[in-house]
């Protein structure tokens, strides 16, 4: 049982009288009404402001987004500050090989496996001040919360904030065994990989030693952001992720003839810039043509010579497929390529499109699913189940264990962007969530 000590100040806020000098009893799950736990808005606010300082536009505001790049000064120091935050209520921070940063609460039950919770706070160039740090300052303050309430799990657990989620998963793909001794090479910022884990607190040569086996933890639980526009238009609190979905991208080559613009008459043309033009459309008109939230991009285009009197020559473009079935986004990338090979004959070009990568879709656990429901539920918060369009440290564990994630809606679906922005009270609804959720899980474990 989930044992809860109440302080006195705690009792006497909730009984009409009672002396001061009384035994206070120590109550069970089953006794105490955890339900009126709430994690404390105004401390979460709090924190997220100020992590917000680091990596702040010079002279800018919290308005203004971050630019907290995994590995530069700005993310040294909102490290630096989230274990502060730990330490602060006697948490002490512990990093892995990896960089990742482990805080843990021992439970009562010494058979049981952690419940692992958290999120990322580096960022993309120019982003906001919710994706990631949201879920990983809430997870700090559920610590925080439990500790000041007297509040013991039978689970030990254990909260994390991983390490450069937004370019190379570092951190949740080391701990998931994906990252690889090669990617350590990789440079970014001007620094390899390996030298960007040793910058904060991480130790490349000991790679391994991060890794997770599957099973080591009970559940992952993170909450996020939407990053869409999914719950804000439906005025819908909380979102109760059914996946991460799987991605398959692109490398497209067009080959024409790059000839002269003016003596060059249209009808005699190979323009592969053209040809582009066209496919590009029909990702457009195959994607859309069917229901769904599959979605289709073409993000990156290279023209060559790219001259405004040359007929261009060559094109380079990436296609980009999403969707919880990996069988969907096959069936559309084959619909594509057939269409694609169309457009060659009628302009005269040779098209040469071919898978790059796939990501496989990271299926949401069932059960925790419905305990995210169940724990919205008596907060009285309407829930919604949908995918993740995007990619999170979630995916990652996945692998090794069940995954459950938390979505609060973004305004106007704006994220990765300093106009990313989720109110207050969503922020808090989520973190109050992401509590109840491991209350939960941790009483229903046999």
């Amino acid at each position: 049982m989930l044992a809860i000590v109440i302080t006195r100040r705690e009792l006497l806020s909730s009984m009409v009288a009672v002396s001061a000098s009384a035994v206070l009893p120590d109550l069970s799950f089953a006794q105490a009404r955890s339900s009126d736990l709430r994690i404390n808005a105004d401390r979460l606010r709090h924190s997220l402001e100020e992590l917000s300082v680091f990596g702040r536009p010079a002279g800018g505001t919290f308005s203004d987004g971050v630019s907290r790049v995994a590995f530069t000064d700005a993310d040294f120091a909102g490290r630096n500050y989230a274990m502060q935050l730990m330490r602060a209520f006697g948490m002490e921070p512990r990093i892995d090989p990896a960089a990742n940063i482990f805080g843990l609460r021992p439970g009562s039950a010494h058979n049981l496996k952690p419940i692992l919770f958290g999120s990322h706070i580096d960022s993309v160039p120019s982003g906001g001040n919710f994706d990631g740090d949201l879920g990983s300052m809430s997870a700090i303050e559920v610590m925080h919360t439990l500790k000041e309430h007297g509040v013991t799990t039978r689970h030990p657990l254990q909260m994390v904030i991983w390490t450069d989620e937004e370019n190379t998963f570092a951190g949740s793909g080391s701990a998931a065994g994906v990252l690889q001794p090669a990617d350590l090479s990789r440079v970014r910022i001007g620094i390899s990989l390996a030298e960007g884990l040793r910058k904060v607190g991480g130790n490349p040569t000991r790679l391994a030693e991060a890794r997770l086996s599957p099973g080591a933890f009970h559940c992952y639980l993170e909450l996020h952001i939407e990053q869409g526009g999914i719950l804000y238009k439906a005025n819908v609190p909380i979102g109760v992720v059914e996946g991460i979905v799987s991605i398959d991208e692109y490398d497209v080559e067009i080959r024409g003839f790059a000839n002269h613009a003016g003596t060059t008459p249209m009808k005699e043309r190979h323009n592969a810039l053209l040809a582009a033009a066209k496919l590009i459309e029909v990702v457009q008109e195959v994607v859309t043509r069917e229901p769904g939230r599959q979605v289709g991009t073409v993000g990156r285009l290279q023209v060559f010579p790219n001259a405004p009197n040359v007929v261009p020559g060559l094109v380079k473009h990436s296609i980009e497929l999403r969707d919880l079935s990996e069988e969907t986004i096959a069936r559309l990338g084959n619909e594509i390529q057939k269409r694609a090979q169309e457009i060659a004959r009628d302009t005269g070009t040779e098209i040469i499109m071919e898978k790059a990568e796939h990501d496989a879709p990271a299926g949401a656990d069932l059960e925790m699913q419905a305990k995210i429901e169940v724990a919205a539920t008596e907060l009285g918060l309407k829930t919604m189940r949908l995918p993740s369009g995007a990619g999170h440290d979630a995916q990652m564990m996945a692998k090794i264990g069940p995954i459950g994630m938390i979505f609060v809606p973004s305004v106007d679906g704006i994220s990765h962007s300093p106009k990313e922005f989720t109110r207050w009270q969503d922020c808090a609804n989520g973190a109050n969530v992401l509590l109840r959720t491991i209350l939960l899980i941790d009483r229903a474990t046999p």
